[in-house]
């Protein structure tokens, strides 16, 4: 057999459509007229049968049209097929906003699915609060689920605009696009009343609906953000909220909000916030350790930027800890800072806490829930099982000013209101740090203080030396176990975990700025890459992604403690440490906890 070479030529595809483009423009050996709206296109039956499905059909060889010398096309229009022709003949489709519905109308009707694909990516890329309305209306027509889903996400984030600015165009969006909406998890900056009133109005414009579809559409709504005192006047509000089913979700989300302290272990779907879960939420802190401010941060990954909340720490609190559960923030115990009056002096009063504080981010209001047994400063806190646990820590004595250190631990039962006594630690301890692995807590460092119960001042404690030793609590057991020690000893440092693992970072007196990782399936420790220039006093989390961000502390320059404005990120996958943004002013003391916070 011959050998031989097979070569190909992309010029001949687009020179074999630019000669058919010409023949066309000429009127020349067309075979058949297509018609539309009453205007004329002389075609190429042979191009046509290739290039789309619907015209293979109608041109085989048992259909009367296979001969016809004109054939009428009612259902779409003359600009749409103007340019679906066009594209035939040449490959390019010319499109716009406002000759989308035509171009896709005739598209579709006519099987040329390229063409379709390309306004799909159009639609898709081309996404705006003025557009993505009526792009998701274009898209539930003719069944372009990426465009589809992408308008619906579109819609959700710019709700906010779109109510004050589009509100006729939500009114006339397709029910299954409100839907989606409707179960988005975020909806920057708008209230669920907003939510509610649109679907309401959404139902009076193109109702009356079936009773299953209206009952579907508003089970989309999460009642349990709405305020008690509104919840009881909504099913009087419209008739389609009157139904069993709504009425039984208006009575769900009264009975949620009567569960007191039980609430953040209730949550459910109807009761989340439509917000990121991801942002960062910086309590307390201020410039100066000596007198630490009132406000609170939310930091913002994505965009990396920060933006004070409208609401304050009741208190003026340091060396407290906070948490979240189920969409709360907790402010847990602290040495709550006063101006005083002493001889006519101003001067500050410090007196160590036992109060604590929970905060709904769903209606901006602080409550008090029950307090701790025991008075913490320097202490730890973790959330296992529902519960948080409070650990060591200690309090002082307002007659003398000393200090008195505690072993104790207790949890605070949500389900009950009331903080309960856990296993004690070995020995009285405060400075140290703490995380949950495994259902397992795990304690690192710290100062031993005094074991004794009387109340030394600090000179005793400041003497020994911190602790490089690491405890274990199985929550199921009643001691705490010992597990392998960290390389270096620490004090007033963070423990974090991520990607399975538990990570320790800066103190407060360590001469250098190494970091380490836990292994808890070999009980080992192994250094990792160090900071370039060490800090205490920061606020730290850990994300979602496995990242741990830093933010501000002091840090030693020229002999003297400065408060810095950095925000650090440490790549847990790469061991990489860089600074991702600045904080508006020095910030320490401050802490930190990921919550869902409303725009």
């Amino acid at each position: 057999m011959d050998s031989y070479s097979l070569l190909y030529s992309s010029s001949h595809r687009t020179g074999l459509l630019s000669g058919f483009q010409r023949l066309r423009a000429q009127t020349n050996m067309c075979d058949v007229v297509l018609e539309a709206g009453g205007v004329c296109f002389p075609c190429h039956r042979a191009l046509l049968t290739s290039s789309s499905e619907y015209f293979w059909a109608l041109f085989g060889e048992t259909t009367l049209e296979r001969l016809a010398g004109s054939v009428s096309l009612p259902a779409i229009t003359p600009e749409g097929l103007d340019v679906i022709l066009d594209f035939l003949y040449s490959g390019w489709l010319k499109i716009s906003t406002p000759s989308l519905p035509d171009v896709l109308e005739a598209a579709r009707y006519l099987q040329v699915e390229t063409a379709v694909s390309i306004c799909e990516h159009f639609m898709t890329d081309g996404l705006s609060p003025l557009n993505c309305c009526c792009y998701a209306n274009l898209a539930e027509h003719h069944s372009l689920p990426d465009a589809f889903e992408a308008a619906n996400q579109t819609i959700a984030i710019e709700m906010r605009t779109l109510l004050q600015e589009s509100r006729d165009d939500l009114l006339r969006l397709n029910i299954q696009s409100l839907m989606a909406v409707l179960e988005a998890d975020e909806i920057p900056g708008v209230k669920e009343q907003e939510l509610i009133k649109l679907a309401l109005d959404w139902l009076d414009m193109n109702g009356p609906l079936p009773l299953l579809k209206s009952n579907l559409l508003l089970s989309h709504l999460r009642f349990g953000l709405v305020a008690p005192s509104d919840l009881t006047s909504l099913s009087h509000t419209h008739k389609a909220m009157a139904t069993p089913l709504v009425r039984s979700q208006l009575t769900r989300a009264l009975e949620y909000h009567r569960m007191g302290s039980a609430q953040p272990i209730r949550q459910s779907k109807q009761s989340t916030l439509r917000a990121s879960p991801n942002c960062v939420l910086l309590v307390g802190g201020g410039s100066s350790p000596d007198w630490p401010e009132q406000q609170m941060l939310k930091f913002d990954p994505r965009r990396r930027t920060f933006s004070s909340l409208s609401s304050s720490l009741p208190l003026r609190l340091r060396n407290h800890c906070v948490c979240s559960v189920g969409g709360f923030l907790f402010v847990i115990g602290g040495e709550e800072v006063k101006e005083g009056d002493e001889n006519g002096k101003k001067s500050v009063i410090v007196s160590t806490s036992n109060q604590v504080w929970r905060y709904d981010t769903r209606f901006d209001c602080w409550e008090t829930v029950e307090s701790m047994r025991e008075r913490r400063e320097k202490f730890t806190c973790c959330v296992a099982e529902d519960a948080i646990y409070v650990i060591g820590g200690r309090h002082t004595q307002p007659e003398d000013n000393t200090h008195t250190s505690v072993a104790s631990v207790e949890f605070y039962d949500m389900a009950t209101g009331t903080w309960r006594r856990g296993a004690t630690l070995p020995c009285p301890l405060y400075g140290h740090a703490s995380a949950v692995l495994n259902n397992g807590i795990y304690v690192s460092g710290g100062l031993p203080g005094n074991q004794d119960g009387s109340n030394h001042g600090d000179y005793q404690d400041e003497q020994r030396e911190s602790s490089r030793e690491v405890l274990f609590w199985d929550l199921k057991g009643r001691v705490w176990e010992k597990r392998a020690s960290m390389s270096i000893a620490r004090f007033s440092h963070r423990l974090a975990t991520a990607q399975g693992q538990i990570y320790a970072l800066l103190g407060m007196y360590e001469p250098f700025c190494d970091i380490e990782k836990y292994d808890s399936q070999v009980d080992n420790w192994t250094r990792l890459r160090p900071l370039l220039i060490g800090s205490f006093n920061y606020g730290m989390v850990s994300m979602m992604s496995g990242n741990l961000l830093v933010f501000g502390g002091r840090r030693w320059s020229d002999g003297r403690e400065v408060t810095v404005k950095s925000v650090l990120e440490y790549d847990t996958k790469k061991d990489h440490w860089r600074e991702i943004s600045q904080l508006p002013k020095p910030l320490t003391g401050t802490e930190c906890t990921l919550l869902s916070l409303p725009d």
